[in-house]
């Protein structure tokens, strides 16, 4: 069945286009979730008066998350960690602690948006990547310390 999606969904098409998706998929995932709605000339029309709210609010999306960004690169959050000898972890830092610490800090940031390019597994300032928006990723450290 062909849908014309209302927001980007990932691995099917951007926002306003027009694709051809199975109808469980459709019934099940899309409808619920307000993302997309049949292409039938009646929902191409409420599209075309949506379109221009949806293109604002898009490109205040997109502001947002620049300004996130740049506001992120300043910032430092630090995580306790039990370590032994050479300063080694017992484990290592994951997404979720650097997301604990995040919110300690006062930033609403989803663990799996936390992009941790190499395991944290030594005590010491890590560089850690955050995905805003799908053009915008930001940089924070992460400053490991012993519990």
């Amino acid at each position: 069945m062909e849908v014309i999606l209302f927001d980007d969904v990932k691995d099917l098409g951007r926002q306003g286009d027009v694709v051809k998706v199975a109808s469980g998929h459709f019934r099940n995932y899309l409808a619920p979730r307000n993302l997309a709605a049949e292409a039938n000339p009646g929902n191409l029309k409420r599209f075309e008066k949506m379109k221009k709210k949806a293109i604002e609010l898009a490109v205040a999306r997109l502001a947002d998350a620049k300004a996130l960004a740049a506001k992120l690169e300043e910032v430092t959050v630090t995580v306790k960690a039990k370590a032994g000898e050479g300063d080694r972890l017992f484990g290592s830092v994951t997404s979720q602690d650097v997301a604990d610490a995040m919110a300690a800090k006062g930033y609403s940031v989803e663990k799996k948006n936390i992009i941790i390019a190499d395991a944290i597994k030594a005590l010491g300032l890590y560089t850690v990547e955050v995905h805003l928006h799908p053009e915008v990723n930001g940089k924070f450290k992460v400053l490991v310390e012993r519990a």
